[in-house]
């Protein structure tokens, strides 16, 4: 197995969350809206989700981090799985202009709002199913906190998909390490179908064969 990486932390600790709030507010209604990942998860109110998915930039310093960690060439293969609307290929792509990013996500509003840049490049993919690439293509492939809305028995063909196609390869998922952090992600996560401790999914990648570099994010 790979490293344990800091690439989406410091990111997703900038935002604030009131998670009893999010708990109250209809919770099951909005995961059942959350889940179908069309308009309202990415655009519509924020207690189906993002509450407005908008380029802002935010992702450059996350696109520098993975070039800088895995020596991406300038014509390096690239892709993501969960692209949603590919705004971190976007940034990708602007730093790397001679790279070749690819990006598969479920979400048809998603895809369609993607960076006219990157656009092209992206299509309509379940995580879980056979990829159409060949072995080892990518010189990358990350996954941005995409699996953990899985359910379990369908995270081994999309990790062993990963481990398929990329030289190296990247992973974000939710997780937890205390009662207090599994309590705070199950009142904000809309999506999310597999809740595991960081050893929990320690011994799903060893199981699955990925030996690739992963990271865990925690709602403190």
């Amino acid at each position: 197995m790979g490293q344990l990486m800091n690439i989406i932390t410091p990111l997703h600790t900038r935002s604030k969350r009131e998670y009893l709030a999010r708990m109250v507010n209809d919770k099951v209604h909005c995961s059942e809206v959350a889940r179908k990942f069309e308009a309202d998860f990415w655009d519509g109110e924020r207690k189906y989700g993002y509450g407005g998915y908008k380029y802002d930039g935010r992702w450059v310093a996350v696109a520098q981090a993975l070039i800088d960690q895995y020596r991406l060439s300038p014509h390096a293969r690239i892709l993501d799985v969960g692209c949603g609307k590919g705004f971190l290929l976007h940034e990708l792509k602007k730093l790397l202009p001679g790279a070749a990013v690819v990006g598969i996500d479920i979400s048809d509003h998603a895809l369609r709002g993607a960076k006219e840049e990157v656009k092209p490049f992206l299509s309509k993919q379940r995580a879980q199913d056979p990829y159409p690439f060949k072995d080892k293509e990518f010189d990358l492939v990350f996954s941005n906190t995409t699996l953990h809305n899985l359910p379990v028995q369908e995270l081994d063909p999309a990790l062993r998909e990963i481990q398929r196609v990329g030289k190296r390869s990247y992973i974000c998922v939710e997780s937890f390490r205390t009662v207090q952090e599994l309590f705070n992600v199950q009142c904000w996560a809309l999506t999310c179908e597999t809740f595991l401790r960081p050893e929990g999914w320690q011994w799903l990648f060893q199981e699955a064969g990925y030996t690739g570099d992963y990271e865990f994010i925690y709602f403190e």
